[in-house]
């Protein structure tokens, strides 16, 4: 058996998120038929995280074993003719040592929030931001972030669905830039909870409109309870980046 990196890109607009679902489609899935109808096996595909439905992916790492022998480019193209026209991509394939893994092997992953802020109906980018029509404070969304920095009991910003056996992480960046309409919510950690990243834009864009302050932020965190959380944001402006290892 060969084991193969994969870099894949997807809208996720189309799919009930990355891992399989009883109840509709999803990215596993569609590449797993696509392995499957180019080699002749089934396949199991290991990500380095799993996005909810509606999160898109610019460059999500996973892999994948096969036993055919297959050139890497050969497989890369191969699973995007196959994929056609569904919005994934595979953007590069390559063999990996056999104790490599996707998800145990990664060190970090960072998350990038896309939010327009204009009044104007989104036309390119629709479904691929979130849309907030009042004017947002930037640096103030940027100064209150930095209060979610560190170490932190995140249980506020946890779904109720999380499987994470613990809900204190380490927050290593947290970043609100503005470029014209456009802000940016960078994220960085060794990993994240269920809808964490979500759960802190949309209590940032609480922020940015004047109805909280940076305390009410930080007091949010300290109460480690879901109840006090502001708002969580929708999936249709977050990417998973890049997986670090």
């Amino acid at each position: 058996m060969t084991r193969f990196r994969l870099i894949v890109e997807f809208d996720g607009g189309p799919f009930m998120g990355w891992q399989r679902q009883n109840h509709g489609p999803s990215v596993q899935q569609a590449i797993e038929e696509a392995v499957e109808a180019i080699t002749g096996e089934a396949a199991i595909l290991h990500a380095a995280g799993r996005t909810d439905a509606g999160v898109h992916a610019l460059a999500m790492s996973a892999h994948v074993e096969i036993g055919k022998e297959i050139a890497p480019f050969r497989l890369c193209e191969g699973l995007n003719a196959k994929l056609r026209p569904l919005p994934i991509a595979i953007l590069s394939a390559e063999i990996v040592p056999d104790d490599w893994h996707a998800r145990f092997s990664c060190i970090g992953r960072r998350y990038v929030y896309r939010i327009v802020n204009r009044r104007a109906p989104l036309t390119l980018d629709a479904s691929r931001a979130w849309q907030v029509a009042v004017p947002l404070d930037a640096d103030a969304m940027d100064e209150a972030a930095q209060r979610l920095v560190g170490l932190h009991d995140f249980t506020t910003f946890r779904s109720v669905q999380c499987q994470a056996e613990s809900p204190v992480k380490t927050l290593d960046r947290l970043d609100v830039v503005r470029r014209g309409d456009m802000l940016e919510v960078h994220a960085a950690a060794r990993s994240f909870l269920h809808h964490q990243v979500r759960s802190m834009v949309g209590c940032l864009q609480l922020v940015g409109r004047g109805k909280w302050t940076a305390d009410d932020l930080e007091d949010a965190l300290e109460a480690r309870n879901r109840s006090a959380l502001g708002y969580n944001a929708p999936p249709d402006g977050l990417y998973f980046v890049e997986a670090l290892y």
